[in-house]
């Protein structure tokens, strides 16, 4: 679920995202259903693109007017604190913080078995070089 964030000053900067608690987080985004339908069809394909795995926030600027989208940043380790989007935009989807945990850690699991699967070591035989 597409979030945004209205900054408390002119940049969503340290003092207004972490001091000031002003500024204020927007779920969901204010976006047409098509806008909001090809930023989620970016963010996949970013994603997708690096192999990224589990959790990651797919971060995008949009301009007024014209709404061009521009991609930011794939942010592989998103907040988990009590302003943090990650989790507000899970909640907002429908899965709440403990859901969410279980879901990540589940990944994990999986993640872990198919690295595994794809895991091959070589042992020589003892003292082949000796017969």
């Amino acid at each position: 679920m597409p979030g945004e964030i209205i900054p408390s000053n002119e940049f969503y900067d340290y003092d207004a995202k972490y001091v000031d608690g002003k500024s204020t987080p927007v779920i969901p985004a204010r976006l047409g259903a098509l806008l909001a339908r090809k930023i989620r069809e970016i963010a996949v394909r970013a994603y997708t693109a690096i192999d990224c795995a589990g959790m990651a926030r797919v971060d995008f600027f949009v301009t007024k007017g014209k709404a061009k989208v521009y991609l930011n940043e794939v942010n592989t380790i998103p907040g988990f604190t009590a302003i943090s989007m990650y989790p507000k935009m899970w909640e907002a989807a429908g899965l709440s913080f403990s859901g969410l945990l279980d879901r990540l850690i589940l990944l994990a699991i999986q993640r872990h078995g198919e690295m595994n699967a794809r895991r091959t070591s070589y042992s020589p035989a003892k003292d082949w070089y000796r017969s």
